[in-house]
């Protein structure tokens, strides 16, 4: 019995790290999602991974190019936990997609 207990402390506990987790990706998909279509390509040329901070902890987060269309561009936002096993193998993810500007000729 004490062993199902403490399984089910552990999983609250990586419950409510997955919700800071979740804060840390909302702010970040927000900031890049807010960036136009040329901005993203500009610095989206690498893979850009780095650390915030929030409430005294760091997190990594990785932001990459999926796909880049002739109509759009797809961005993916990893935001990786804080560096707590066995949480921390399944990184919290968003995509979002910016549509390139009309271009005329």
């Amino acid at each position: 019995m004490t062993t199902l207990c403490s399984a089910k402390r552990g999983t609250l506990l990586d419950m409510s790290g997955r919700d800071e987790w979740r804060k840390v990706l909302d702010s970040e998909v927000q900031r890049w999602s807010a960036l136009s279509y040329d901005q993203l390509d500009s610095a989206l040329r690498n893979l850009q991974a780095y650390t915030v901070e929030l409430d005294s902890k760091k997190y990594q987060v990785e932001v990459e190019i999926l796909e880049n269309t002739d109509k759009y561009v797809h961005v993916m936002v990893v935001a990786v936990d804080d560096g707590r096993l066995p949480a921390s193998l399944s990184a919290l993810t968003r995509t979002f997609i910016s549509q390139k500007p009309l271009r005329t000729v």
